[in-house]
Formats: structure tokens, C-alpha cells, sequence
């Protein structure tokens, strides 16, 4: 009987030891800044730089305009994790008008152009292009949206890009504005490259619950981050995200956290708002 319980102390200790030892699921972190910034960026320890595609891809120029951001790219040793504001607002992926062909073939240009710059990433948040006009039938509106995304999600696997549906608060779009109802869309096109991006910013604005990361974690592949009242940078007014970053450790989260805010003085604010983040990650 003592050799039992020998044997189970040691077995408990030895549980104990392993737990200690599990890895820790630490993000990357980035910032949404012209590529030109890459070098403020880096130097203030974030891993990347999140850009525009309407600046830096360019689909709506000729290849020799791309090359010129691509160069700019390659001599500033710029690592691009992502590019947000997607379809351009005229490019209407809902409503009466839609144009779904002139925007699969804005969405392949930037796609290609993606895997030239090495870029996983593309955020699909389009406030404008998505939201639902006045007196259209908003029953039709995900079945709108849902076939855009299927006819883009086979030219982003192509092109090695995944595309991150992106959450909006009501102020900017009355379409997808939960991760419910992000999920939602990513589960009925049901394509490894079109997946979800959490907002905490936008989770805030809309009152919504750090656990529904938790719920829908197994879609998550990118995360935005600012704070509640005036999209300022974290660590201006002392936003708690907390609660959002136990949640993303909770579904081992191994993305990047970018920074899409208001900064009232850039250089001078990236580290500080570096470590707040992190101080708030490891509590």
C-alpha cells in the first residue's frame, strides 16, 4: 500500500512537471501602416507590416505600378503579413447592382500579387462593398456574399492567400457584424481559404463577449486590434483587452495581432504600444 502511494505522488509530480512544460502560444504582432513604415515598425520590435491593397497591390493598375511597391518591398526587407481594405467601395458585393466579375478579377490581380510579396493574408472587410442598400431584400444578401466567396476561394488557394472575413460594427457596414455571423458565411462556403478575423476593436463596439473567440477559434486566422471609444492605438486610454487575450490563448492562438488605430504620434508610441500589449498577453 505505501508503494502506491509512492508511485502516485511521483506520477502526480511528474503531471505537474509536464504542465509546466507545455508550450506557451505566443502571437506575432504587426501594424497597419504604409509599407514605407516597415523600417519604424521593425526597429520597435513588431514582426511585420499590414498594408492597403489598394496602395500596395494595386489591382487596379498595370503590373509595372506593383513592381515599383514590390522593389520598395524587397530594399526595406519589409515582411508583409497582410493587406486590408479589399474591394473598393463602387465594387458592390451586394444590393440590386452587384458586380461579382469585375470583382473576381480585382480579387485574382491582388491574389497573384500576394504570393509575389510572400503575404499569407488578405482582410476582407469592406464596409462599403458589402453593406446591404436601403429596401433591398436583405435575405438575398448572404447568398450574395457567400457566392462571391466561393468564386474567389479556388484563386486564393492558386495563389497561396487566405482570405479573412473581417467583422464590422454597425457604424461602418449593417453586414456581418459578429463573429457568428462571420462563421456563419465561412461555414457555408466551406473552403480552407476563406476564414475569419477577429476584431477587437470591433468585438468592443459591439459589445461582444471574448468567449465567442473561444466558440468560433477554429476558424480564426488573423486578429486587428485598437481601442473602444476612439480607435486609438492600446495603451492611449487603458482599454483591458484581457478578457479577448485569454481567449485567443485559450484556442492557442499562434497568429498576428495587428494594430489598425489612431496614432497621435506614431514613432514615438509603436513600442510603448508593443509592450502594453504584451504585458496584457502574459497576465
Amino acid at each position: 500500500m505505501q508503494n502506491i502511494f509512492k508511485i502516485s505522488f511521483f506520477l502526480l509530480i511528474a503531471c505537474f512537471v509536464s504542465s509546466c512544460n507545455q508550450p506557451v502560444y505566443q502571437p506575432t504582432f504587426a501594424v497597419c501602416r504604409s509599407i514605407s513604415d516597415y523600417p519604424a515598425i521593425a526597429a520597435a520590435g513588431y514582426d511585420y507590416v499590414e498594408g492597403s491593397v489598394g496602395s500596395f497591390l494595386v489591382p487596379g493598375q498595370n503590373d509595372s505600378a506593383f513592381l515599383v511597391n514590390l522593389e520598395q518591398m524587397k530594399q526595406l526587407g519589409a515582411k508583409v503579413i497582410s493587406c486590408a481594405s479589399f474591394i473598393p467601395g463602387e465594387l458592390k458585393i451586394t444590393g440590386p447592382e452587384t458586380r461579382h466579375d469585375e470583382i473576381i478579377v480585382w480579387a485574382e490581380t491582388a491574389f497573384r500579387r500576394a504570393r509575389m510579396a510572400n503575404m499569407p493574408y488578405i482582410v476582407l472587410g469592406s464596409g462599403g462593398a458589402r453593406s446591404i442598400p436601403d429596401g433591398f431584400h436583405k435575405q438575398e444578401v448572404p447568398r450574395q456574399f457567400i457566392d462571391v466567396c466561393k468564386r474567389m476561394a479556388p484563386l486564393a488557394q492558386e495563389y497561396g492567400v487566405t482570405v479573412v472575413i473581417e467583422p464590422l460594427n454597425r457604424g461602418e457596414t449593417n453586414f456581418i457584424n459578429s463573429l457568428a455571423e462571420g462563421a456563419a458565411i465561412v461555414k457555408a462556403v466551406n473552403h480552407p481559404n476563406i476564414q475569419l478575423l477577429c476584431d477587437i476593436y470591433h468585438m468592443l463596439r459591439e459589445d461582444e463577449p471574448a468567449e465567442e473567440i473561444v466558440k468560433y477559434g477554429e476558424f480564426l486566422r488573423h486578429c486587428h486590434i485598437a481601442e473602444k471609444e476612439t480607435r486609438s492605438i492600446p495603451g492611449t486610454a487603458g482599454d483591458d483587452f484581457r478578457p479577448y487575450f485569454n481567449a485567443l490563448k485559450q484556442i492557442k492562438y499562434q497568429g498576428c495581432i495587428s494594430i489598425e488605430g489612431r496614432w497621435d504620434d506614431f514613432e514615438k508610441r509603436l513600442a510603448p504600444a508593443l509592450q502594453y500589449m504584451k504585458d496584457q498577453y502574459a497576465q
